[in-house]
Formats: structure tokens, C-alpha cells, sequence
């Protein structure tokens, strides 16, 4: 938690010291992350694994507003375990999520480097591991917020604040 709190204060330190916005229509991004935190199917866990995640998204159109909206997909995966020494009964279980994302960039700040945004997804989450009734796949959704920093004309470090498969994920972005 306090490695999370240093992170987010460097990053809203860099934000302040920065000065043309950095997403725009035609603009293709990858995301690589780990998440930590969710809501999905974590309950008496012994072990949790972090969320482990990629996603794809595009600038498609222009809105006014100033911003552009992007659309793409997302893939994660998660892994629980439990293990008990009272009933010697040990499982394990994971969530693969697969989803269609869109987000909201915010255009209007006159920031080098900095890219703002905040979206929803729609996913399916696939259930594999032990047949239990109240741990099956089923669709979801979730909402974020985020911003990228970019170290390069393709590189950046990413920050995802929401609700869904992880709570807070940190990861790097590639333009192209």
C-alpha cells in the first residue's frame, strides 16, 4: 500500500513539472499490467495471485469537449488458491477475463507527455478450476480511470485506478 501511495505522488509530481496532448484520432496503444486488488471471486483465499493483463485501444473519433474516444480490448488473468489445514482441503481456481473497452481522453490540457482518460468495459469472465455454483463464468463490467505518462514518442508508464478485475494497476504502454 505504501509503495502504491509513493507511486501515485511521483506521478502527480512528473504531471505538474511537464507542457500538447498525446492522444489523438488514429492513435494505437498496447498496455501491459499488473493489478492488484478486485472484486472478482477472491473470498477466504488463501493465496491470490495479481492481475495480469493486456490491453489494445485506438483513438476512432474526436469529440467535443475537447477529447477522443478510443476503442479496443482487454485481456487478464487471475489465479486463487486455498488451502486448509483444519479440513486438509485444498483448490484452486482462476479468472480469465476478456473484454471490449472504451475510454475517454481528455484533450483539453496543454501537458507534454500526458495522456488522461477514463472509460468502461464490458467483459466475459471464464471460470476455470473446481465446479462450484457460485464461482462459474459470467459477463461483467467495470469502469476505470487512468493517465500515461510518456517517456518517449512510443514508451510510457500507465496508472489505472477502478472497479472490476483489479482496483489499481500499474503498468508500460506502447504507441505505435
Amino acid at each position: 500500500m505504501r509503495k502504491s501511495i509513493t507511486l501515485l505522488a511521483v506521478f502527480t509530481f512528473l504531471v505538474q513539472f511537464a507542457s500538447a496532448q498525446e492522444f489523438e484520432v488514429g492513435s494505437n496503444v498496447i498496455n501491459a499490467g499488473i493489478g492488484l486488488g478486485g472484486y472478482y471471486g477472491g473470498y477466504n483465499t488463501s493465496t491470490e495471485s495479481p492481475v495480469f493483463s493486456a490491453s489494445y485501444e485506438r483513438g476512432v473519433w474526436d469529440m467535443p469537449g475537447p477529447g477522443v474516444i478510443s476503442l479496443g480490448g482487454y485481456l487478464g488473468y487471475k489465479r486463487f488458491t486455498y488451502d486448509s489445514s483444519f479440513d486438509n482441503y485444498d483448490y484452486s481456481w482462476s479468472y480469465t477475463t476478456i473484454g471490449a473497452r472504451g475510454a475517454y481522453h481528455y484533450t483539453g490540457f496543454d501537458i507534454d507527455n500526458l495522456d488522461v482518460y477514463g472509460g468502461v468495459m464490458a467483459s466475459m469472465r471464464i471460470y476455470s478450476g473446481d465446479n462450484y455454483s457460485d464461482l462459474n463464468s459470467r459477463p461483467g463490467a467495470s469502469a476505470f480511470v487512468g493517465g500515461r505518462w510518456y517517456f518517449s514518442d512510443s514508451f510510457a508508464g500507465f496508472a489505472e485506478a477502478g472497479y472490476g478485475s483489479s482496483f489499481l494497476t500499474l503498468g508500460v504502454s506502447f504507441r505505435f
